[in-house]
């Protein structure tokens, strides 16, 4: 049975429990929907009620403002997103409060109140002054999940600089070209990274990069591994120096920034080579971060919410660091990987810490369920109320497994979807209120109008497949493309006139939304969104490719991984040994992440007479399905049989 079929036929229903409900902000559907309605017929007055909930040095003169398409929220408003989640915190008299657990993939993990957080990002927004770090001037990160990580971003927030933080699993090209579209000034990274008990050498990465980066003129190095590298006089210097420094002081007085100044820039990958920096600004993005957190999440003063993202993507920017923060509670940020030193490493770390709320990827969810349910019995998981999932959607199977093993039928499990885009959560349960089922991410959040559309813009049928749209705009949006606004326009509202996801969904009878996956070209393995452009110059920049094409195709695991046809250089002799090395050049020129699981030698890709390849028939046939449509328009109709025939 194939994801889309086990989703058309589930019927299973889950409700929470009473008490559950009784202690949650919204406690039945009835309320949900009084409020949904009233957000939606006044979005200005429901925003901005809300926004009172937040520190401003100035309120706003206008809630919304629709500038040709660029949508600006709480204009005339200022206010410091740093302030919000470190200062606002400590005077409402949690400074003692613990803010962030750090456990490390090796050693003893440590903590940091709200009181030590605040200290410790202004003594570094204090050396980041020092360097003639200035508001509006962008700051490039790539860290590993280590506490110097989320103080180096608020620090940023602090004095107004932006942040734009590269995956510290990237390669020095992905890094390169981050840093080339940013025009980053100076650049934080490590010594390297622990993963799976090997050093990641980061900062050799970072030098290779910088070789082509002339834009940055200062590096500052955190000693994470102590692992040997080449620090380059007059440019780098070590974070525990420039921190301990004597003159540096313990506060920093924050920026009033404009509500629509810019906080940071995020890469995704496209469908073009070039990935797109998502710029999200001030008040809007940490409003919605900071609603979607405490309803979402239900959030109470005692919880202690695990989220596993790293946050050199957007779920950790907004639910590990600026939503928990926001909402004065308590983050755990987890170095490692699921399964290192053995499967039961998440498992392991909410007992140890009692983590009421636990946030994770399908992804993570198949691989450890394959694993065996002995791993999750031998823990004391109780601690848990809630359970949550991102990335992509989770099929029902792997949904059940969670909620029977891990949440022992008595936690709700928000399945939220959302992207780098949005900024925060825009469809999901309410966990006291919305009916669950498995597969489903439920019903839109307050102020989002959701809908499905066929390719004309015409609404579709009840469980209709078609494009996903978000009707209206919300505080957290983004705001532009970094130095491309057309592009900003063109990929999201040129086709419809109002934002296009990307994704495809459909609504069932109860008006309840399942997402499908993505329409275009890009493939999403395990939660991450990978540019197939991006995979196939990575290949092609191999001696022996002359071509090269790749498609998403169903991985139990991943949900979907890479399959790579690959047209070789003439002379050259397919072998497997070939493969592994193409795989590996992938691996070190991109990420792991986005090597190919699967490759395919072919003489030929199926293309039209314009050249132009046909991918459909490509993942028509990775998916080993004889459905290729029409063939006649090809070039060469005889390649499709040839490659099907030959399939891996």
């Amino acid at each position: 049975m194939t994801y889309i079929d086990s989703i058309l036929k589930e019927k299973r229903i889950f409700y929470p429990s009473h008490e559950f409900s009784r202690k949650s902000h919204i406690k039945n559907m009835a309320e949900y929907s009084r409020l949904y309605k009233k957000s939606i017929e006044s979005p200005e007055k429901f925003w901005a009620k809300k926004a009172e909930e937040l520190d401003w040095f100035k309120k706003w003169d206008i809630v919304l403002r629709d500038d040709m398409g660029f949508f600006k929220w709480f204009e005339g408003g200022y206010l410091n997103v740093s302030y919000n989640c470190l200062d606002r915190i400590v005077k409402s008299g949690k400074k003692d409060k613990i803010a962030l657990i750090w456990e490390p993939e090796t050693g003893e993990s440590r903590k940091f109140t709200y009181g030590q957080l605040l200290k410790e990002v202004c003594r570094f927004a204090n050396v980041l002054k020092k360097f003639g770090v200035k508001r509006g001037h962008i700051v490039e990160i790539y860290l590993p999940m280590i506490p110097e990580l989320m103080i180096a971003m608020l620090a940023c927030a602090r004095i107004g600089a932006i942040h734009s933080i590269v995956f510290a699993g990237f390669s020095s090209d992905a890094l390169k070209d981050r840093v080339q579209d940013s025009k980053a000034e100076l650049l934080i990274t490590a010594d390297g990274s622990f993963r799976n008990g090997k050093i990641f050498p980061l900062k050799e990465n970072a030098d290779a990069a910088l070789k082509e980066c002339s834009t940055v003129k200062n590096v500052i190095v955190v000693k994470r591994t102590g692992n040997k590298i080449n620090v380059i006089n007059g440019r780098d210097n070590w974070w525990h120096e420039l921190a301990n420094e004597k003159g540096i002081g313990d506060f920093c007085e924050p920026e009033s920034m404009h509500s629509e100044d810019s906080l940071f820039i995020l890469y995704t990958s496209g469908t073009t080579g070039k990935p797109k920096g998502i710029l999200h600004t001030q008040a809007g993005y940490l409003l919605f971060c900071y609603l979607t957190f405490k309803w979402i999440f239900d959030i109470k003063d005692n919880d202690i919410h695990f989220c596993t993202a790293d946050i050199g993507w957007i779920t950790g920017h907004s639910y590990i660091v600026y939503g928990p923060l926001s909402n004065g509670a308590t983050s755990v940020m987890y170095e490692g990987s699921p399964n290192y030193p053995s499967p039961d490493r998440f498992w392991r770390i909410i007992e140890k810490h009692k983590a009421t709320i636990f946030y994770t990827a399908p992804t993570a969810i198949r691989a450890l369920a394959k694993e065996g349910n002995e791993w999750p019995e031998k823990c004391n998981l109780d601690s848990l109320r809630l359970l949550g999932t991102v990335g992509e959607p989770i099929n029902p199977e792997a949904w059940m497994w969670y909620y029977k093993m891990i949440g022992k039928e008595r936690c709700p499990i928000v399945d939220t979807w959302w992207q780098t885009e949005t900024g925060g959560i825009l469809i999901s349960p309410l966990p006291g209120a919305t009916p669950l089922k498995p597969g489903s991410a439920t019903r839109p959040f307050f102020g989002i109008i959701a809908d499905v559309l066929r390719e004309d813009g015409s609404k579709a049928d009840v469980n209709e497949g078609g494009y996903l749209v978000i009707k209206n705009p919300w505080p957290g949006m983004l705001r532009t493309i970094w130095n491309d606004p057309q592009r900003y326009k063109s990929s999201y509202f040129e086709r419809y006139g109002v934002y296009l996801t990307g994704d495809s969904a459909r609504i069932d009878e109860d008006g309840y939304f399942w997402i499908m996956g993505r329409i275009d070209d890009v493939i999403k393995v395990a939660g991450h969104r990978i540019g197939s452009a991006e995979v196939e110059s990575s290949l092609v920049s191999h001696d022996a490719v002359a071509e090269a094409a790749v498609v998403p195709y169903p991985h139990e695991v991943k949900g979907q991984a890479i399959y790579a046809f690959v047209v070789l250089n003439k002379g050259v002799k397919k072998s497997e040994q070939l493969k592994e090395e193409l795989i590996k050049h992938v691996s070190e020129h991109m990420s792991p992440i986005a090597k190919p699981d699967k490759i395919q030698f072919a003489d030929d890709l199926p293309k039209t007479r314009s050249g132009k390849i046909m991918r459909r028939i490509l993942k028509a046939i990775a998916e080993r399905s004889n459905d290729y449509g029409n063939i006649t328009t090809l070039a060469d109709p005889n390649v499709v049989n040839v490659l099907a025939s030959n399939r891996v």
